[in-house]
Parts: structure tokens; sequence; C-alpha cells
């Protein structure tokens, strides 16, 4: 069984699926679980991080994807000792900053740094670094590089763009969109509305295993 905790929309518990028969997704946002994706082999519960519920030792994986630098570290991670069965590994992942080729690269580092750079919260530096500088108290596992691609047209990066908590903050606190003049830049360059850019989002993952 794998445990996906802080699980959002779903998404990776859903990968989780096709590797075990059964994998627990919990989120402490019943938000986010009401607009989780639906999938046999997952079951969705509202839970904390740090409280599972699961049964001790009864987990082989567990994984945390884009959100540990929200949680209270030292609880999640005396929670995943004490469902994991020994040998058992926990792995949390996150991702940077997208790049989308020369021409474009330079305008999306310039809005994320200058433009919405003083709006990210201090837990942002966490994933800027990798999670290299969180403590990880396990055994740790050697991993091959790992980049995410998807094909996105400008109004669809947009959308993406409009998700990142500093542009919500952006415009709670100056009442406009930074993304509208950012877009204008980017049209440009992107070459039509309809056309299809790769967008590659390179992973930083920290997994290691318990002690057995």
């Amino acid at each position: 069984m794998a445990w996906d905790c802080a699980t959002g929309s779903g998404q990776a518990a859903i990968g989780l699926a096709d590797h075990f028969e059964q994998v627990e997704a919990t989120d402490a946002s019943a938000a986010q679980l009401a607009a989780a994706l639906a999938h046999p082999r997952v079951r969705y519960r509202q839970a904390p991080a740090d409280a599972s519920g699961l049964p001790p030792r009864s987990v082989d994986l567990v994984t945390v994807a884009q959100a540990l630098h929200w949680l209270d570290r030292p609880a999640f991670y005396a929670e995943a000792g004490r469902v994991l069965v020994p040998g058992g590994v926990v792995a949390a992942w996150c991702y940077g900053l997208v790049e989308l080729g020369a021409g474009l690269d330079q305008l999306i580092h310039a809005f994320y740094e200058r433009t919405v750079g003083p709006y990210w919260p201090p837990e942002r530096a966490l994933v800027d670094s990798g999670y290299r500088t969180i403590d990880f108290p396990f055994a740790e596992l050697p991993l091959p590089s790992v980049t995410m691609e998807a094909e996105v047209t400008l109004e669809e990066l947009a959308g993406y763009l409009g998700t990142w908590s500093a542009v919500l903050r952006y415009r709670a606190a100056r009442g406009h969109d930074p993304v509208a003049p950012l877009l204008d830049r980017l049209g440009l360059e992107w070459g039509g509305p309809k056309r299809r850019r790769t967008a590659r989002w390179a992973l930083a993952i920290r997994a290691g295993r318990v002690s057995a």
C-alpha cells in the first residue's frame, strides 16, 4: 500500500495506483479532496500529514508532492516512520520554474523574480533550493534526473501562472493581475494563440528508507 499525503487534486495518487493495489490519499483540505480525481484503487480521506489514521507498519511508500515545505516536518517524519513497514520508502519532490526555451525563459524569470518575487511566501526558498536544505532523516537513495513535460498553449500557461501563490498575493495586495502584461510580452515570441510549446519542469526528489 502507498500513502500520498497532501494529495491535493490526487494526480500523484492516480499515478501510484498503476503500481500499488491500494493507495491512501489524504489532505487537510476538504475543498482539495472534493476536486480530486476518482480511481478504484485510491481512497481519499481528510487528514493532516502528521495524523494519517493509518495502522502502524501498513504502508510500503509514503509520498508528498510539492508540499513538504508546508508541513510540520518533524511531526510528518514521525508519522511516516510509524506507518511504514521496515525498509519502507519516503519520497518527497518539488519542481522549480517552468522552462519554455530561448526568448521566453528570460521573461518568465523576470516575472518570477522581480514582478511577483516579493510576494512569494518564505517557504518558497525551500523549493528554489530543490529541497536540498531541508532536513531529511532517512537513508537517502540515489535517483536519476527526472523532468516533467507538457505541451501547452499560451492560454494554458496563463492558467498555470495564475495558480502561483505569489500571483494570488500580488492580486490581493495591488488589485490587478500581473499575468496579463506578461502574456502580451510572451505572445510576441510564442507564435500564435493555438501554438503548443513544450513546457519543462525539473523535478527535485528526496527519497530514503526508514530503518529496517
